[in-house]
């Protein structure tokens, strides 16, 4: 059984920016439905559980791609810790949304979800995820966690959940200049740079391949003295 992991460096689904990344996670889905109709489950945590945010994941995922979109919603206690267990059950497809990263990891460890959702991620359920979605499951996260927080004007490198090696950096296009000056301060010795419309695979751990709606990924090293960056 395959354990399938998306990470999408940022973009609208509102505006369908995404698209063609979602029309690939939407084909995985349908494959793991079988002849059912998929089934695509989304977590809003770190937007605080976004209705409007879902919405736009609903008009994508149901209108164009005629998959049951579903919600869990943790943030203000509207559902238990076994009905969200029952929605990540049906689920093919779990998909994390953007938004605050650390107040994300923070809830789910309160709640218990991120055990959930490890364990459907080991059950083979495909399990994707935008911006904050994406970075989590890194050993490292390139964040703007502070910024967000009015706490300063820099990115910080957090710890992830660390089902994949390494560290990830999203919205690259727009963190470029930021993420290469960080890097030369030797914290961070190699990084997948993923910008908004792009998209990177990872099967059973390893890194399979991008996905493009119009972006670009890179996976950018650092040995002390030269940066040498690879589009992937």
């Amino acid at each position: 059984m395959q354990k399938r992991i998306i990470a999408i460096g940022g973009g609208e689904i509102k505006k369908k920016t995404t698209l063609e990344i979602d029309r690939y996670i939407a084909s995985l889905a349908k494959e793991h439905a079988g002849e059912n109709r998929a089934n695509a489950l989304f977590i809003g945590t770190a937007s605080h559980d976004s209705m409007p945010y879902f919405n736009s994941f609903r008009k994508t995922y149901t209108s164009v791609f005629d998959i049951k979109a579903e919600v869990a919603l943790i943030v203000y206690g509207e559902m238990d810790k076994q009905k969200i267990a029952d929605k990540i059950d049906k689920a093919d497809c779990i998909y994390i949304g953007g938004g605050d990263t650390l107040f994300m990891l923070e809830k789910w460890k309160e709640f218990g979800l991120d055990k959930l959702i490890i364990d459907a991620y080991n059950n083979g359920k495909i399990i994707c995820g935008l911006s904050a979605g994406a970075i989590c499951w890194f050993k490292d996260m390139y964040t703007d966690y502070e910024i967000m927080r009015g706490e300063s004007a820099d990115y910080v490198l957090k710890k992830g959940l660390g089902i994949l090696d390494g560290c990830m950096c999203p919205h690259f296009d727009d963190r470029e200049q930021d993420f290469l000056e960080a890097l030369k301060k030797g914290d961070i010795k190699s990084c997948y740079c993923v910008e908004n419309n792009s998209a990177i695979e990872f099967v059973d751990g390893k890194f399979t391949k991008s996905i493009s709606s119009g972006g670009k990924a890179y996976f950018i090293t650092y040995d002390g003295e030269n940066i040498a960056k690879k589009e992937i």
